[in-house]
């Protein structure tokens, strides 16, 4: 299990996983219009300070995630997806320690923040067992008239 570059050629497969628009406002919240295309892709990941990460198990693909620059020692986890048929076996979590080990290696960096809907407790409690804290209600995003909490956590390395 490694993270890899997320490259041009892997756009297909996340644009296979996003299969709603509700899913793609759990993972992408407003940045991305449903369907995702291979041009909105290219737009956000071509942007400076933008990282963005392939899972990769046995060679499969298996899930993705970003890292953004916020500042010189801060970086926000951003996007965090498991496919399908990945899901239930730990591997987001797993997904997360790397991501945390190359901010901190590669990067430099001190803090990692990131954005997650209060409703999606799955998600939330795997932040509380990777030590992540929650420190605000960041503000409201809003799908089809329904308001969706988000909640900023933030850990120290």
């Amino acid at each position: 299990m490694q993270l890899t570059d997320f490259t041009e050629g892997d756009y297909p497969t996340l644009i296979n996983w996003i299969c709603s628009e509700e899913l793609n406002y759990l993972w992408g919240g407003p940045l991305y219009r449903y369907p995702i295309t291979c041009q909105q892709i290219a737009q956000h990941c071509g942007k400076d300070g933008i990282y963005p990460y392939l899972l990769t198990v046995k060679g499969e693909a298996a899930g993705y995630i970003e890292l953004c620059r916020e500042s010189e020692r801060q970086y926000r986890v951003c996007r965090v997806f498991i496919a399908d048929r990945y899901k239930g076996r730990g591997y987001a979590k797993q997904m997360l320690q790397l991501l945390v080990e190359l901010a901190k290696d590669k990067f430099g960096a001190q803090t990692l923040t990131l954005g997650v809907f209060e409703h999606n407790v799955v998600a939330l409690n795997l932040y509380r067992a990777l030590g992540f804290q929650c420190m605000t209600q960041e503000q409201c995003r809003l799908l089809n008239n329904d308001v969706w909490p988000l909640l900023r956590m933030e850990k120290r390395l």
